[in-house]
């Protein structure tokens, strides 16, 4: 199991178009809070004839948000770059200076095994000489994945590949709007993903296969206004996190509450945890009555829901 804390608290990942006007102005006056990451999207999110303008719209960016932090202190959160192509890693890293240091990390769209050599490749060069880690966090969401023939021997050679640079791996992330595309799929506000059996079952593949070592986040949920939509989201998010996925990627400000409100830990969870943890290894029995007396704790079978339900309580707090 991952029991690497930042890996957890990666939490309600933001998404913003990279040529967004007022990203620096919304992060100096904490307008999203202060539990949230933030993505900085030069794929999607941009016309291919606005690329350039849009790398250098990021990077006059960070350098001003840099310095104004530097005036005032506020809450910076996890900065993560969307990129197209292994190569504007390299570039927008070196004309960024010193505002490099803001950046967390890159996230890598369409991540498969056509470009996974080649990010891999930049991610071990870049860290080879730096003292803090430059993360990736790959989005599985190509086609080859819906092939069930193929599927399975892709997901574990994409394992293979960043289990060789699985420190500088901080999340896997899922793209469900681009598989839900391949079939022209589109849920409504009161559906949840896992309504979707074709991408609900890719999702679930993935889990199986990266759930054990890395923390896996859950799919964009693209209603944020209108009737009911946080009950939708909210319902959604409880089978994220039954699933296996911790975290979501968010595309309105208004979702972070709901993400960071599902992932905290009921308090008797975090007892139970706790007292899991913390079983006489001297005891003949390895299992007890839960704390409020309404379920068995076993200490072999619940050891890692223990660890995983702490670092959670850690990242999102208790409720």
């Amino acid at each position: 199991m991952n029991h690497f804390l930042p890996a957890y608290s990666v939490g309600a990942l933001l998404y913003c178009p990279a040529n967004h006007t007022g990203i620096v102005n919304s992060l100096a006056n904490e307008k999203f809070g202060k539990q949230f990451s933030l993505a900085l999207c030069l794929e999607d999110a941009i016309q291919d004839s606005c690329v350039a303008d849009a790398e250098n719209m990021l990077v006059s960016s960070l350098q001003a948000l840099q310095a104004r932090h530097a005036q005032k202190p506020f809450f910076l959160p996890k900065i993560f770059i969307r990129v197209r192509n292994p190569e504007q890693i390299k570039s927008l890293l070196g004309r960024l200076g010193d505002a490099q240091k803001l950046v967390t990390g890159f996230n890598i769209p369409k991540f498969s095994l056509t470009n996974a050599d080649a990010y891999l490749t930049v991610f071990r060069e870049l860290n080879r000489h730096r003292d803090v880690p430059c993360y990736m966090m790959p989005i599985l969401e190509s086609p080859d994945l819906i092939h069930l023939l193929d599927r399975a021997q892709i997901l574990y050679q994409l394992k293979e590949k960043l289990d060789s640079i699985s420190q500088y791996v901080l999340n896997i992330r899922v793209g469900g709007n681009d598989l839900c595309h391949r079939f022209g799929f589109r849920r409504h506000s009161n559906e949840t993903i896992y309504h979707i059996r074709p991408v609900a079952n890719i999702f679930s593949d993935i889990i199986t296969v990266f759930g054990m070592d890395y923390v896996v986040s859950g799919p964009v949920f693209e209603y944020y206004n209108g009737k009911n939509w946080d009950a939708g989201m909210a319902k959604e998010l409880d089978e994220d996190r039954l699933c296996g996925f911790i975290g979501k990627t968010v595309i309105h400000p208004s979702q972070i509450r709901l993400v960071n409100e599902a992932y905290k830990v009921p308090l008797k969870d975090y007892n139970d945890a706790k007292a899991i943890l913390d079983w006489d290894a001297t005891s003949p029995f390895l299992v007890a009555g839960s704390i409020v007396r309404e379920r068995m704790n076993e200490y072999k079978t619940h050891h890692n829901w223990a660890l995983r339900t702490l670092l959670l309580a850690e990242a999102y707090g208790l409720k």
